[in-house]
């Protein structure tokens, strides 16, 4: 299996909101039609995983959202609420551009 994006999302959170989450973002990768791609290069999946510490702690406990890193771009985003779902996928899953507005810096 040739993975397009991979994505880690913290659940080590008091709310529960990591589980929230990476429960948004499988269901927006079904949604946009972007959980299994066919190519003439062969079949590409995006995948969403939930880890235990993602360590930038420091950076999240300004807000109630959770840290998701996508790779392999090792792109970080903090502060994510299962709203902001939609944008991840569209936007950098599917249109190969960094949501700004989560990037932790």
């Amino acid at each position: 299996m040739k993975l397009d994006h991979h994505l880690f999302v913290c659940t080590n959170q008091k709310s529960g909101v990591g589980d929230d989450v990476a429960k948004a973002l499988k269901k927006e990768l079904k949604k946009q039609h972007l959980k299994t791609i066919h190519t003439d290069d062969g079949k590409y999946k995006n995948r969403v995983q939930t880890c235990n510490c993602l360590d930038v702690c420091k950076h999240c406990k300004k807000g109630s959202g959770a840290a998701v890193v996508v790779y392999p771009e090792g792109i970080f985003y903090g502060d994510v609420k299962p709203d902001d779902a939609s944008d991840i996928v569209h936007d950098h899953l599917g249109q190969g551009k960094v949501v700004k507005r989560l990037l932790l810096d």
